[in-house]
């Protein structure tokens, strides 16, 4: 089950292979733009805490659908179009990047999402209280290696292929340093 690291390796991976992604002027302000998207769905863990002290009350149900996906993305990419050091970001890559943390969560979990809601409502049910939620988002992170190794050789083999230049840490690791 991909949990935040695991969310925004995809992000970083959708990024990389899209066309105009890799943002190169600031590197910071796009990573924090693509961890925020990528773990956006997830806004319904945080929402059932403070409301009622659980975070599988609404967890997988609307964030986790293609409605969902299509007005933040919508939302995202007029914000970082707002914000000058994101100029360019488009709709169909905030939609990507958004939209890949619920296709992560269908096809690597056996709970269900909301793909189509309002038309379906699947929830995740259960009981996850604070304490559950941080020990398994820090303690539970392990379980993201597969999903960050498998990434991380899709991004080199992206750069490779396209005569990119490779990471930092991967270039020193290819050369044997």
């Amino acid at each position: 089950m991909p949990l935040p690291l695991g969310h925004t390796a995809i992000g970083l991976a959708i990024n990389d292979i899209y066309p105009k992604g890799s943002f190169t002027d600031n590197p910071w302000k796009p990573f924090v733009f693509v961890v925020a998207l990528s773990n956006l769905p997830d806004i319904d863990v945080i929402t059932g805490l403070m409301l009622y002290g659980n975070g599988d009350v609404f967890h997988r149900g609307p964030t986790h659908s293609l409605l969902f996906g299509l007005i933040m993305a919508l939302i995202a990419s007029r914000v970082g179009n707002w914000w000058s050091k994101i100029s360019g970001v488009s709709f169909l890559w905030c939609f990507l990047v958004i939209f890949s943390h619920v296709l992560a969560d269908a096809i690597l979990t056996h709970v269900p999402v909301s793909l189509w809601w309002p038309l379906e409502l699947n929830c995740s049910g259960g009981y996850s209280g604070w304490v559950d939620v941080i020990n398994f988002v820090v303690f539970g992170a392990i379980r993201d290696v597969g999903i960050i190794v498998t990434v991380a050789t899709v991004i080199v083999f992206n750069r490779i292929i396209r005569h990119k230049p490779l990471p930092f840490a991967f270039s020193r690791l290819l050369k044997g340093r």
